[in-house]
């Protein structure tokens, strides 16, 4: 059964006034231009840059394991341009939980969907690949424009940001679930929905292939695609999605659906996901969500530390 967030009036305790005020403020800055939210996102990008060093770090070290032929001054600017690009996200979030239909459409773009119709005509679901890219909540709801569509997500620990993350995100799509409730996600595939799955995160050892990502050879990757492919009646879809340059917008980009997948070969396939991961960030590596530490779980939990 998929849990919809009610309004409760426990959400207009004291304790959650100043979440109400900044909720407030973001609302009323939502109304001005395209452009000035996404120079405010740049600022506010340089001023988590100050305030949140352990995230400095942490993306710092990422892009050296990932790329450690790269001049530190090119790195250096990437690790900059990536802050400002969260900045953006920020703004990026609300504006795909609360603006009306005609403003992210104008902004929105889809490419590649006969390749997702393509597995829908043959009366599958679609497990729809996506990573971590910063502009992924208009994405989102951009793709829903196009065919609404199923979430796999964390719920928010805080009640009153569950409530307006999740009706956020179904503005354009149908419904969220879980991501513990494994069981439910089988059955939306199974009933022929188009579900959200983000496969690019270091959830452990459990269920999980060491295999390479980028420079670093053995990187936890779960197997977790494989588990959906391999129980549901759906085939994988990877997409691609980025921010556009000079304030275009969004595009989306669907790609062929993996063929043999899952193959038999664990290892293989996983691998095959963080190749087609790579070539999405590769486009525009500024875009990526580099700040969590995907290369925490090493292959021996002896093995020391890469961060």
């Amino acid at each position: 059964m998929v849990h919809v967030p009610r309004f409760r009036l426990s959400f207009l305790h004291p304790k959650h006034w100043p979440l109400w005020l900044g909720l407030g403020l973001m609302w009323i800055l939502l109304w001005l231009p395209y452009p000035v939210l996404m120079k405010l996102g740049d600022a506010l990008g340089v001023l988590l840059m100050k305030t949140l060093k352990s995230r400095v770090k942490v993306t710092r070290r990422n892009l050296e394991l990932c790329f450690p032929d790269m001049p530190v001054a090119e790195r250096e600017a990437l690790v900059r341009q990536n802050f400002k690009e969260t900045g953006k996200a920020a703004f990026e979030t609300f504006m795909a939980w609360w603006w009306p239909e005609w403003r992210v459409r104008s902004l929105c773009h889809f490419s590649g969907y006969e390749h997702i119709k393509a597995v829908l005509d043959q009366g599958k679901g679609v497990l729809l690949l996506s990573g971590h890219f910063l502009s992924l909540e208009m994405i989102g709801r951009a793709f829903g424009n196009t065919h609404p569509s199923v979430g796999f997500y964390r719920p928010n620990d805080n009640e009153v940001m569950e409530y307006f993350q999740y009706h956020g995100r179904v503005q354009s799509n149908k419904y969220l679930i879980g991501k513990r409730d494994v069981r439910e996600l089988i059955n939306a595939l199974n009933s022929k929905e188009v579900c959200f799955y983000l496969p690019d995160q270091d959830y452990g050892r459990t269920k999980a292939e060491f295999v390479p990502f980028f420079a670093v050879k053995e990187t936890a990757t779960t197997t977790g695609t494989l588990l959906f492919a391999n129980s549901a009646n759906c085939a994988a879809v990877p997409i691609h999605c980025y921010r556009l340059p000079d304030n275009k917008g969004y595009q989306v980009e669907a790609l062929p659906a993996f063929d043999n997948f899952p193959s038999g070969d664990n290892k293989a396939d996983v691998t095959r996901v963080n190749q087609w991961l790579e070539q999405g960030i590769l486009a525009h590596p500024e875009q990526y969500m580099w700040l969590h530490r995907r290369f925490k779980t090493r292959p021996n939990p002896d093995d020391p530390s890469l961060y």
